[in-house]
């Protein structure tokens, strides 16, 4: 049976020697896997250019739901980007983004409040002018929400001088252990937590500050997703900034 469905591309992997096996987060059955025929021949009908990282799409597909590997019938990139592929900032920040969410997200299964938070996301961030340099901050930040974890708000009874990376809470002491952040990066994490995407032309860190707190970010994520990993696209995208 055929079903209408918008994805947005995570992983492609060659397979035999003009196919393909794309990783496709959907927005009707969640992170699935798609055999693509023909792929790299002259007059394929589905465009590898079609299936960069985070890339945009309309898909027609078979699914089977006890299926490991799907078909699609058609596939096409929409909206198409107008900046990213052209923008060397956009397009590093695209690569990192692709790599973290291809760590965190692994269900099968339909998740469309999630699904329409990433669309958006980088649907803004290809007309984006103003901010880039703090959107992956803020998409990170954000993300945790729809992930499970995102931080609690601030303690009552005077400044929480502390936040707590285990327990995702802020705190007045210092905790027992090496996994927090310590003044004056708390009042940065606050401000980015608070941030979202209409207000971040507003948001100023200096780039030392962003370069910890994205670590720390990286690290939150470490404890609160088994098997996250180190991200390997954050060199490149250090080199960048």
């Amino acid at each position: 049976m055929l079903h209408k469905t918008r994805g947005i591309v995570f992983k492609t992997t060659d397979y035999a020697e003009s196919s393909v096996v794309v990783q496709v987060f959907t927005e009707k059955f969640g992170l699935q896997s798609y055999l693509i025929n023909g792929v790299k021949k002259p007059k394929a009908k589905i465009k590898q250019q079609f299936l960069q990282p985070l890339y945009l799409l309309d898909m027609v597909v078979y699914h089977k739901p006890s299926g490991n590997i799907q078909r699609a019938a058609e596939i096409r990139h929409s909206p198409i980007f107008h900046s990213i592929p052209y923008n060397l900032v956009k397009s590093s920040v695209v690569l990192f983004l692709n790599e973290v969410l291809y760590r965190s997200i692994k269900q099968q299964t339909a998740d469309e409040v999630l699904f329409n938070y990433v669309f958006h996301a980088i649907e803004l961030l290809d007309r984006l002018e103003t901010g880039v340099v703090y959107f992956h901050l803020v998409f990170l930040m954000r993300l945790t929400q729809f992930l499970g974890f995102f931080p609690g708000k601030p303690v009552s009874g005077g400044p929480s001088m502390y936040f707590d990376l285990r327990h995702a809470e802020y705190t007045h002491h210092p905790p027992a252990h090496p996994l927090s952040l310590h003044p004056p990066y708390t009042a940065s994490w606050d401000i980015l937590a608070s941030t979202n995407f209409e207000t971040i032309q507003d948001l100023y860190i200096p780039l030392a500050d962003r370069k910890y707190l994205l670590e720390k970010l990286l690290g939150y994520y470490r404890l609160h997703i088994e098997g996250f990993g180190e991200v390997r696209s954050l060199a490149v995208l250090e080199e960048i900034w």
